[in-house]
């Protein structure tokens, strides 16, 4: 699978919404998979599994 990196665009609870920043597709996730100082607005990058905050 190859990198993709997010927007995170909403929290809902204990989940979080991230757009596609290439396609604009979105995903639900448990907000536990994001790294800690993640918050709505936050570009998020994932690779090998593991989501961390992109610059």
């Amino acid at each position: 699978m190859e990198p993709k990196d997010y927007i995170l665009t909403e929290i809902q609870g204990e989940y979080a919404t991230l757009k596609n920043v290439q396609n604009g597709n979105e995903v639900f996730i448990a907000l536990s998979l994001l790294p800690s100082g993640a918050d709505i607005g936050s570009k998020v990058h994932w690779e090998c599994f593991a989501y961390t905050l992109a610059e």
